[in-house]
This record gives C-alpha cells, structure tokens and sequence, in this order.
C-alpha cells in the first residue's frame, strides 16, 4: 500500500481496540458493509443505530461490477459498549433503490436512500440525525424513534444539499443546535471545499440563524473538506466535538479499496466550543485526534484510509469512547480520557 504524504497519526492519549466491535458477520439479515454508526446511552444501555450497505461482496463489486442493493439503518444493544452486541432481527430503517423496504410512507418526496445515523437523546426522547439521498439531492433529516427503536417518524428535513448533521444533546438557550455540513454546488476554491456550519431552532422543524463554524483552512490536516462527526458531548470546559477532515494529495492517487475511484484519506479531529454559543470555537487540536493506521482502517476494506466517527459517550469515570467506522467497512471503538482531549484542544492557548 502506498504510504500517504504528510504521514498522520492518531493522537497518544487514544487507545484504539485492535478489532472492530461490530462487523457485516454479526448482522442476521443481508449484510456487506457495517459502518459510520451512532451510538448512546439509553436507560443504562448502549445502543448502536448502524449503516448498513448490502447486496454484493469484494469479488462481485470488482469482478462482476454489481454494485449494492440496498441501505440499511440496524439497531443493536450492547451491557458494556464493546462487546456482545444484540442486533434487532429487522433493520429500522430499509431502503431499496428508492423503495422502503418496510412499505412506510416517511412524508417526504423522492427518497432513495436514509443512512449515516447520529443518535442524540434530548429530554429522554431519542432522535436520528440522518442523511437522505432523493432525485433531487442529498437532505439532512431529523427523525424522532419510538422507545423499543422498531419505528420512527422524520420531523425535519433540509433543502439540498446538506448532511452530516448532528444535535447537541439538549437546549442551549432555550434552543436546539446543530452542527452540520452543508456542500453548495459550486464550493469554493475547489472541488469540494466543504465547511462545518451550526444552526439553530425552537421545536427542530424550523432552523435558522446558521453560522461557519470552522473552515477547511482553519485545519492544519485538511486540504479538501471538514464535517462534523459525532454528536458533541459536555464538559465544564466546553462542547467536546470531533469532525472529520479529508486530505488529497496533489498529484492524486491510486484505488485504495475496491471502489475504483477512490483516493482521499480521512481523518478525525477535536475542538472544544463554548457552552453558551457554540459557535464559537475555544480551542481545537492542531493534529488529528484519529489517523488510520490498523491493517483495517488502512489497507483493508471498501474505502481504504478512511476514519468516520459518528458516536461519543462520555463515562462517569471520565472516559471516552468514541466510535467510529473504519475504511467504510467495519465499526470500530477508542478510548481516552476526557481531560486529556481537552487538553488536546486547549494547550496552545
């Protein structure tokens, strides 16, 4: 495998498992890929909500050029967060090539597909920040899940094109807030070039008063786009929160995994923002907090080199544990100390 320029790696206070905690082996319905999963603490629980794209293998995609059939959203519980995940006998959400696979009208026009799920529960009531492919672009969409996660309605959906949304897990100021990563057409000063935006909102239908948060340029580890990643957790200092940022080297490269085309590398990073206005930034680590670098992450998979997290629970210990999938093929965990990514975020300052 060629060797990325600049070399990145993950930050020392991070301990990575050295396998992934759920793969498409532990799913009990058609399964390929098994990744960018969220995941909380529901009533002494934890609960995994994970994407799920099925319907072919290496060897068909390559050699027989069949792509995947469907995407699914999976639910599974887990006592520890690590190990013996159960996974629910039907997906929550299913989507075949624009059909819902369930026969559930979700109310809105011309969805092909739901997925990349972050779950936030706010004032007990769990919520599913969702990306939505439809004919006429891709959505952000907010929905709230029943209390045995077996249905859900949507509540709010963006105009194209948006995603990566996710919520802070409860008001601030008498609002909801939201990190998300809108990508306009024409971007700006490249190819994609995408930056990490908050808006707010009173009842999560209505959402305005939206602001940059960070800009690709702000990131040190970043020449292509940034993103919000998992849902931020609070701390005294601030509003914990990773992104992901996506780095492409000039002369481009090679495939990296079976998907063709591929050529970027993503990693994650941290910054700390304000408990009152969260659109202000206190202070964010100058190198990423996640790099790939396991023979999972990095040389194996669908889409090599590719870090996504999309959950984080802090402990009453004050561990961390960030999920997160690897190489967009299997669902990985890491843990550090939440005062040690504070002061990821804080000792330049």
């Amino acid at each position: 495998m060629p060797i990325w320029e600049p070399i990145l790696k993950s930050a020392d206070c991070l301990k990575k498992l050295e396998k992934p905690v759920l793969t498409k082996d532990d799913i009990p319905y058609d399964a390929t890929l098994i990744f960018n999963a969220g995941v909380e603490k529901v009533n002494g629980k934890y609960v995994m909500a994970f994407r799920n794209d099925y319907g072919t293998d290496n060897e068909k995609y390559v050699n027989e050029k069949i792509g995947f059939k469907g995407t699914s959203v999976g639910i599974a519980f887990s006592d520890d967060g690590i190990t013996n995940w159960q996974v629910m006998e039907v997906p929550l959400i299913d989507y075949q090539h624009g059909k819902n696979m369930r026969g559930k009208d979700d109310g809105v026009a011309d969805i092909e597909r739901l997925y990349d799920p972050r779950i936030t529960v706010i004032e007990g009531e769990v919520y599913l920040c969702l990306a939505m492919d439809t004919s006429h672009g891709i959505r952000g969409a907010i929905a709230k899940v029943n209390k045995d996660f077996t249905d859900y309605e949507i509540v709010s959906a963006t105009v194209p094109d948006n995603r990566n949304m996710v919520l802070f897990p409860e008001k601030i100021g008498g609002y909801y807030y939201r990190l998300e990563r809108p990508f306009p057409v024409y971007s700006r000063g490249g190819k994609d070039r995408f930056d990490m935006w908050i808006s707010k909102s009173p009842d999560l239908k209505f959402w305005g008063e939206s602001k940059m948060v960070m800009a690709v340029e702000h990131v040190p580890f970043a020449n292509d786009k940034i993103g919000p990643a998992a849902p931020p957790i609070k701390t005294e200092k601030g509003w914990l929160a990773t992104f992901h940022a996506v780095d492409i080297e000039k002369e481009g490269r090679g495939q990296e995994g079976w998907d063709t085309w591929w050529n970027k590398r993503y990693t994650a990073g941290i910054v700390l923002l304000d408990l009152e206005d969260p659109s202000k930034v206190i202070g964010m680590s100058k190198l990423p907090l996640i790099a790939p670098e396991l023979p999972f992450e990095a040389d194996e998979g669908f889409r090599q080199n590719v870090i996504f997290p999309g959950g984080m629970i802090l402990e009453d210990d004050g561990q961390v544990k960030i999920y997160y999938g690897a190489s967009d093929t299997v669902e990985c965990v890491a843990n550090a100390d939440v005062n040690d990514l504070i002061a990821l975020c804080t000792e330049e300052l």
